[in-house]
C-alpha cells in the first residue's frame, strides 16, 4: 500500500501571464475548491493521507492551507526554485520520504482513476499515459516491451526500436529502490546545473537501471495548466467532462 504522495508546486508559472502573478497554479479554480484541494480530496479517497507539497513561489498559499479528510500536510520549501528545475524540487523533499510514493504536479485536473488505474498496476515503478489529447506542448513516452526508455515533447526524435506509447500525465508511481537512483543520477547532474526535470531527463536515466512500467488509460480525462490554451481547455471541456464522468458514476 502506498500512503503518501509528492506534489511538486514550486514553479512560477510564468506562462499564464499576470492575471495569475498573485498565487500559484494550484489554486486555480473551476469547481467549489481550488484544484490542489481537489487533488488532495482524491488522493485521500484512496487512503493516501500523508501529503508532502514542495513550495516555491507564493509558498505560503501552501502552508496556509487546511485540509480535512484525514489528512496530515507537510511542506518542503525550495528556495531555490527560481533557478532549479522539478528534479530539484524533488530532491528537496527526500528526507521526508522513507518508502513508496505517489508523485504528482500541482497544475493537473484528472478524474479519480487516474489514481486507481496507477496503484493497482502490478509494477512497483510506473508513470500513467493517456492517449493523445491534443492540447499542444505534449510530452510523448515511448517504451520497449511496455517499459520506459524515452521522453520527449519531440516525438520525431522517438525513434529506432521505440514505440510512441501515449502521453505523459504527470502521476507516477515511485518506490524506494527507484528514488534512491533518481537521487543519485541527480546529484551527479546538479554538479553542472539545478535545471534539471524529474520526467524528461532523471526518469528516463533511471529507466536504464530499473524497469519503469507505463500503463496507458487511452480514454483519460485530464489536463496540465500550463499556459492560457490550457486553461481554457481545462474550464471549458476537460473540468466539464471530469465532473460529468464523477456524476453518471455517483447514479449507478
Amino acid at each position: 500500500m502506498i500512503h503518501t504522495a509528492v506534489i511538486l508546486a514550486a514553479g512560477v508559472g510564468t506562462r499564464l501571464g499576470d492575471e495569475f502573478a498573485d498565487r500559484p497554479k494550484g489554486f486555480l479554480r473551476f469547481g467549489d475548491r481550488p484544484i490542489i484541494e481537489e487533488s488532495i480530496q482524491s488522493l485521500a479517497r484512496v487512503q493516501i493521507r500523508n501529503i508532502v507539497i514542495v513550495t516555491g513561489h507564493q509558498a505560503g498559499h501552501y502552508e496556509s492551507l487546511e485540509v480535512g479528510d484525514g489528512v496530515v500536510l507537510h511542506t518542503v520549501h525550495n528556495s531555490r526554485y527560481a533557478e532549479s528545475g522539478s528534479m530539484y524540487s524533488l530532491y528537496c523533499a527526500r528526507h521526508a520520504l522513507s518508502d513508496a510514493f505517489l508523485l504528482l504536479e500541482s497544475d493537473l485536473i484528472y478524474e479519480p482513476r487516474a489514481l486507481t488505474e496507477l496503484l493497482e498496476h502490478p509494477a512497483d515503478d510506473a508513470i500513467l499515459l493517456s492517449g493523445p489529447t491534443g492540447a499542444g506542448d505534449e510530452v510523448w513516452v515511448s517504451t520497449q516491451g511496455d517499459n520506459l526508455v524515452g521522453m520527449s515533447k519531440d516525438a520525431d526524435s522517438l525513434g529506432g526500436e521505440q514505440e510512441i506509447a501515449g502521453e505523459l500525465v504527470g502521476i507516477s508511481k515511485i518506490s524506494s529502490p527507484l528514488f534512491q537512483i533518481m537521487l543519485g543520477v541527480a546529484e551527479r547532474a546538479f554538479a553542472n546545473s539545478l535545471h534539471y526535470d524529474y520526467e524528461t531527463d532523471c526518469l528516463v536515466a533511471a529507466a536504464a537501471e530499473r524497469k519503469i512500467a507505463c500503463p496507458l488509460v487511452p480514454d483519460l480525462a485530464w489536463s496540465e495548466i500550463d499556459d492560457p490554451e490550457h486553461l481554457r481547455r481545462a474550464r471549458d471541456t476537460v473540468y466539464p467532462e471530469i465532473q460529468r464522468r464523477a456524476n453518471a458514476a455517483s447514479e449507478k
